[in-house]
């Protein structure tokens, strides 16, 4: 038989050898089971299809609809000074570097090694009396080691691929920081807002009543009242001042809550002003639902890219069922003796280059449980997913519903004060006049009190409805290319 023919046929039992061998080590019965839900098939209810829509989303600085200015610059503030931020942005940063490093695995390697040593040669009944016993020479080399993956099955691709689907996740996540961090500022800026507010209501009532007070006084004094009268006026002063020094209290406490969520010191909120909300247009939602609608929240986008990720990883897993071959060499050179620089020398040169094959053959099942391990973080990955989408969902409708119900209610608590106010004013006219007695003043005064509180608390929760929308909207952030097209399924 030829010679020739002779290498050709021993190769090629290498390799059925090697893929015989291989076949011990399978991946039968193991795979993903877990399903992607298309956002398209989540039914949507009457709130979001009857929603406004025009395809017009809100501004990446969402919260300048209210247009207060102290707002927008705290924001600010808390976007660069804010700890947690400052951690979602490390984490960022770490997921971008831990991809560097699966990305260099992909490179050439290019090592070098030098060594100058002085050696001693012995001169004993083991080492014999050879030329150079007893001698001391110098043993010295220089060498470039290379390495190259050929990466045949894609393990070391699907590795950099997957860091690089999480660095997209830590990104995503950050971005859900920072969404968050901005509702809850608008948040406690409304109940700051709020206290404010409440607490004008009860001055304004301590003025009436101390007014009522005077008035009751001037009518004993004058012979036309009574003491029993004077004792009803004084009786709610206590109350209204103890009000009046919890909404101090409140105030005092906001200030304090925002300078924490802005990452700064007590001192700090000491600077914030009495807030200047108000709610501009009205939010409309993108006439493509639910897909477009969905697309926009960081907390979708991290989901998405952590399926992405777990795909790959798979991939991963399943390669390690193959041969790996490397292509590995060196050049340098070497010597033993001579001068301290003889192994520079060209007939001192040195090399060897040729591929490096390691194949799994017998582990323990430990390669079955990795790919197994991995299938299982696929499902769980998906799973996560489709919970945050109908949870997305969910979140929107409930905004949708509250935004629309907070507007109703903002009519009706502003008909409530209207008819309260005037009763209240038709009961101290006569009061005045004595044709009536006080407990129909106080009546009406608890009346408009509640009337107030009630519609303060209802534009309060107006304003923060609107805040949870925008977030369940995703903040306003564009959807783009930052979201992985998950149509390939793990398999």
């Amino acid at each position: 038989m030829p010679r020739c023919i002779s290498r050709e046929l021993k190769t090629l039992s290498v390799w059925v050898l090697t893929l015989t061998i291989s076949g011990c080590i399978g991946t039968g019965g193991i795979a993903p089971q877990g399903q992607v839900l298309p956002a398209n098939q989540l039914a949507t209810d009457a709130a979001i299809r009857e929603a406004a829509r025009d395809a017009h989303w809100p501004t990446r600085q969402w919260w300048q609809a209210y247009g207060d200015r102290q707002l927008d610059r705290w924001i600010d503030l808390a976007v660069q000074g804010s700890p947690s931020l400052a951690m979602a942005a490390a984490r960022v940063r770490q997921a971008k570097a831990m991809a560097g490093i699966a990305e260099a695995a992909e490179s050439l390697q290019i090592n070098g090694e030098s060594t100058l040593k002085r050696h001693n040669w012995p001169t004993d009944q083991f080492y014999g009396p050879g030329e150079l016993a007893d001698t001391t020479t110098w043993d010295n080399n220089a060498a470039l080691g290379l390495s190259y993956a050929l990466d045949l099955w894609g393990r070391e691709r699907n590795a950099s691929e997957r860091a690089v689907d999480l660095a997209h996740v830590s990104i995503a996540e950050a971005r859900q920081a920072q969404l968050e961090l901005q509702n809850n500022i608008v948040r406690a800026y409304i109940q700051f807002s709020l206290h404010y507010a409440q607490r004008d209501i009860v001055a304004a009532t301590l003025r009436q009543q101390e007014q009522i007070l005077d008035l009751a006084q001037k009518r004993l004094d004058g012979g036309i009242g009574t003491h029993f009268e004077v004792s009803q006026a004084q009786a709610p002063l206590p109350e209204t001042h103890r009000q009046l020094d919890a909404l101090d209290e409140a105030i005092a406490l906001s200030r304090n809550q925002l300078a924490a969520l802005a990452g700064q010191g007590p001192g700090a909120g000491a600077q914030l002003q009495r807030p200047t909300l108000v709610l501009g247009a009205p939010l409309k939602l993108p006439s493509a639902l639910p897909a477009e609608l969905l697309g926009q929240r960081p907390d979708v986008v991290a989901g998405r890219w952590q399926v992405a990720a777990q795909a790959r990883g798979i991939d991963v897993a399943r390669a390690g069922f193959y041969p790996n071959v490397d292509l590995v060499g060196s050049l340098g050179y070497m010597a033993t003796g001579g001068g301290a620089l003889e192994f520079l020398t060209g007939k001192k040169l040195t090399y060897n280059v040729g591929p490096a094959i390691t194949l799994p053959i017998f582990d323990g099942g430990r390669l079955r449980s990795q790919l197994g391990e991995a299938a299982a973080g696929y499902d769980i990955a998906v799973a996560h997913y489709n919970q945050t989408l109908v949870n997305a969902l969910k979140s929107i409708s409930d905004q949708l519903i509250r935004r629309e119900s907070m507007d109703k209610q903002q009519a009706f608590a502003a008909e409530s004060v209207a008819a309260a106010q005037r009763t209240y004013d038709i009961a101290k006219v006569a009061f005045q006049r004595g044709l009536t007695d006080y407990l129909n003043v106080l009546n009406a005064q608890s009346l408009l009190f509640k009337q107030q509180q009630v519609q303060q608390q209802v534009e309060a929760a107006r304003l923060t409805a609107h805040a949870d929308l925008v977030t369940a909207l995703g903040g306003g952030l564009e959807a783009g290319s930052d979201s992985p097209d998950l149509n390939h399924n793990a398999e």
